[in-house]
């Protein structure tokens, strides 16, 4: 293993590059050339990002600053120091998103007549409906817990809406009570929409916060509420195996179940509430102020999901394209016996693996179905589809992983939805996560047994499918088949890790094949041959592939590199980088893509694979990369998933050497370039 100095002058910080990567999708939501509820939901999609930030990654930051545990990172910034810029960056970030929420997009809704109602926006029209639903719908479900010596502090789940109450007067027991809390149960909506006859031409929402807020006296006969603030408390969500389980299912369920509980890591609370109040809730939490957020607004906008019947407020309406060869009313089988075929997901619908598993599930020749699931979920039409074909006597085996993260009470569910069928379920190897995206379908043809493979870069989920870039292969390539074969036979039973003639596999061959194409190029480049490095990532952390990618650079190597979210490489650092290039697109689509190409002497080789850059996916996780060999393919892919995001000037963010990110822009005559909306209008040309 190659040394690397470990400093913040060669590496970023993996936290705080996470958290520049949410402040470009909030920047989404600043832009005023978006559609404007398309501008609201990447201020949801910021709040879930952050939610897991801190569930996860602020969580394990504070997890060692509690064990006093010295972690070496590659940047060895001190993790004190970490979770310092890390607070300031964030609420600065959450300022800025409550500002636009504010004073740009509710007002903007509000013309357009859509108004969202808060405690401070309830007028006369309003109350009489508000008080007949509180006391129908929403007060027999509260439990007002006082604050007393007979009644502690209530256990409050992770991410739970709750209410501090502060009291004047005594109980029906003659008690002064000065505070309660009041958790909103989970079972009651957060939003609900107002009757016509109430909200008049306009579309109105109202708040739960707001219904409870204006009858919380309601709660306390007798007493009276001098304030009523809301608030949520976020905890450590990240799950512990231990190594050496006997049942992982079982292991994970008793897991699941702390998770709601874990320790404190955020409070969010309304601005407006007393410092003494304050205070308490910190105490109570274990907390600092560096831990503490003051809301303007709803606390969780997440919860501002809902159904608006105004397309003309979101971007237009697309339709992911059944590319022709599939058109044709043929057997896939008979297709795919003749020529590999690509799908480019959204762009390209994902019905083709659906409808490639349901004609095997069918077919009296197929024998077995293989197939990886990171992500699924009970009601999926793929795990139907292979339910139906072990209930149709197929060998259907499904390597389940369970621990794909806040998945894995869907995947349980699965595992026992294709049990039940009869289909054989291994959860993989404990350890190391299943990531591999990989179905191999066995069917007999002419007294041979044919094999069909499907590889991808994204999950089998037809609802990802339609927001996540991605790619997937379907091939009758012999070798690839043996190759994915193996695999599956790595995953299933016991023996040595498998020697594969075209795939590379994590956790044994990727990193250092990876290290040996890198190291090839700069030879090219040294013996003045075409050299070049481009790398489709969501994140870019591994130290020695970072260490090689700067030496490639100075041996004279073009580098560029597409990273939707981390990168702790620093670019453009004269005599280090200087030839490196780093830029992230965000746009209307996920990036998911994983795409790794080296010019080879003019070669040319190019693979995709299940696998980012990170130390995790590489010694962590069964991931699978796989060459594409087909030279139209291979073209296609450098075009239209390599070479256009390179071009791209509207959806682009370029990397700084000081760790900056600035918007790409379009330079003299350049013609404007969206590399998304591209292959959105060349899919309808192509219809």
């Amino acid at each position: 293993m190659e040394h690397f100095q470990h400093s913040s002058d060669t590496y970023f910080n993996r936290e705080l590059s996470l958290i520049e990567f949410n402040r470009r999708v909030l920047a989404q939501a600043l832009d005023p050339e978006l559609p404007i509820l398309e501008r609201l939901n990447f201020l949801i999609i910021f709040s879930r990002n952050l939610d897991e930030f801190f569930e996860i990654r602020v969580a394990g930051l504070m997890k060692q600053l509690d064990l006093n545990a010295i972690t070496r990172t590659p940047d060895a910034i001190p993790t004190e120091q970490v979770l310092v810029e890390l607070s300031d960056k964030v609420h600065q970030a959450v300022k800025q998103q409550y500002d636009t929420l504010n004073y740009a997009i509710l007002p903007q809704l509000q013309s357009l007549g859509i108004h969202f109602i808060q405690y401070h926006d309830i007028v006369d029209k309003h109350k009489a409906w508000i008080a007949d639903y509180f006391a129908r719908q929403v007060q027999p479900v509260l439990t007002p817990i006082s604050l007393d010596p007979s009644h502690p502090f209530p256990r409050l789940v992770n991410k739970s809406l709750n209410f501090i109450v502060s009291l004047q007067g005594k109980d029906a027991f003659g008690r002064e009570i000065e505070m309660a809390i009041v958790p909103a149960p989970r079972s009651l909506p957060r939003l609900i929409n107002l009757p016509k006859e109430v909200a008049g031409s306009a579309t109105e929402h109202i708040f739960l916060t707001a219904i409870i807020q204006q009858h919380i006296n309601d709660l306390f006969p007798g007493m009276k509420a001098t304030g009523c603030y809301a608030f949520r408390v976020t905890r450590n969500a990240d799950l512990i195996l231990a190594e050496d389980v006997d049942d992982l299912a079982v292991a994970l369920k008793d897991e699941l179940s702390s998770r709601r509980f874990g320790r404190a890591v955020r409070l969010e609370i309304e601005d407006d509430c007393p410092q003494d109040i304050i205070d308490y809730l910190l105490r109570e939490f274990d907390l600092d102020e560096q831990q503490l957020y003051r809301i303007s607004g709803p606390i969780n906008l997440s919860r501002l999901t809902s159904s608006f019947d105004r397309p003309e407020l979101k971007y237009p309406p697309f339709a992911p394209v059944i590319p022709k060869i599939f058109r044709k009313q043929k057997p896939m089988f008979e297709i795919l016996k003749k020529q590999d075929v690509l799908l480019h997901h959204p762009f390209d619908s994902f019905q083709p693996v659906i409808n490639l598993l349901k004609e095997a599930a069918k077919d009296p020749n197929v024998l077995a179905i293989k197939q990886t699931l990171y992500r699924s979920g009970p009601d999926s039409e793929i795990v139907q589809v292979l339910a139906e074909a072990a209930r149709n006597g197929k060998e259907v085996t499904a390597v389940i992983e369970l621990r794909a993260r806040f998945d894995e009470e869907s995947n349980i569910m699965v595992a026992n939805v294709l049990q039940e069928a009869g289909a054989v379920v291994v959860y993989g190897i404990v350890g190391y996560k299943t990531h591999a995206k990989m179905i191999l379908i066995v069917r007999r043809e002419q007294d041979q047994l044919v094999r069909y493979v499907h590889l991808g870069t994204g999950n089998y989920h037809a609802g990802n499918a339609r927001m996540y870039t991605d790619y997937g292969l379907m091939t009758t390539h012999p070798d690839i088949c043996e190759d994915v074969h193996r695999v599956f036979q790595e995953l299933t039973g016991m023996g040595r890790s498998a020697k594969l003639k075209n795939l590379l596999h994590a956790p044994f061959t990727l990193h250092s094949e990876l290290l040996k194409l890198i190291e090839q190029e700069i030879g090219f480049a040294q013996a003045g041959k075409a050299a070049r490095i481009i790398i489709k990532v969501n994140a870019l952390t591994e130290p020695e592939l970072i260490t090689a990618l700067y030496r490639a650079s100075q041996a004279g190597v073009q580098v560029d590199l597409i990273i939707r979210s981390i990168c702790c490489l620093i670019p453009k650092v004269k005599g280090m980088s200087e030839r490196i290039h780093v830029r992230s697109i965000v746009g209307r689509f996920l990036e998911h893509t994983r795409v790794y190409y080296f010019e080879h002497g003019g070669a040319k080789k190019l693979y995709c694979a299940s696998a980012d850059w990170m130390g995790r996916n590489l010694f962590s996780r069964v991931e699978t990369c796989f060459p594409i060999l087909d030279e139209k393919i291979k073209q296609r892919i450098v075009e239209d998933g390599l070479l256009s995001y390179l071009h791209d000037n509207q959806n682009a963010w370029e990397l700084q050497a000081n760790g900056e990110w600035q918007k790409a822009a379009v330079v003299g005559q350049a013609a404007v370039h969206n590399a998304q909306m591209y292959l959105v209008e060349q899919k309808q040309l192509n219809v």
